[in-house]
């Protein structure tokens, strides 16, 4: 059997393993840069347990292509997440880790 906490801590995982994944790769740019944080945190919150989400992307990582845009990607992301499970609250982030040149997932 598994404790509360193990499980808040697994749905934490799972929520930022899935923003991660569905959101890198978007077309992003100093316009839309604002409105794609908050439609990830939105999105997010829609999933079980949910208890707050936050997300900033690395505006100073943002360049443009031809077109004017970039292409979201993992290191842009900071993204932290509070989920409550019969009673246990957990913390957990995505950020990138400079030295593993990676983002990372852990708990706060």
């Amino acid at each position: 059997m598994y404790t509360s906490r193990e499980i808040a801590a697994f749905e934490a995982g799972i929520k930022l393993g899935a923003l991660y994944h569905q959101f890198v790769g978007t077309p992003v740019s100093e316009e839309t840069v604002d409105s794609l944080e908050r439609a990830i945190e939105q999105s997010v919150s829609l999933q079980p347990y949910v208890e707050s989400v936050s997300v900033d992307i690395d505006r100073s990582m943002l360049r443009g292509n031809i077109f004017g845009y970039s292409e979201l990607s993992g290191n842009m992301i900071r993204a932290e997440i509070e989920i409550v499970y019969e009673g246990a609250r957990v913390r957990a982030v995505l950020e990138y880790d400079p030295e593993k040149d990676y983002p990372m997932m852990h708990l706060k």
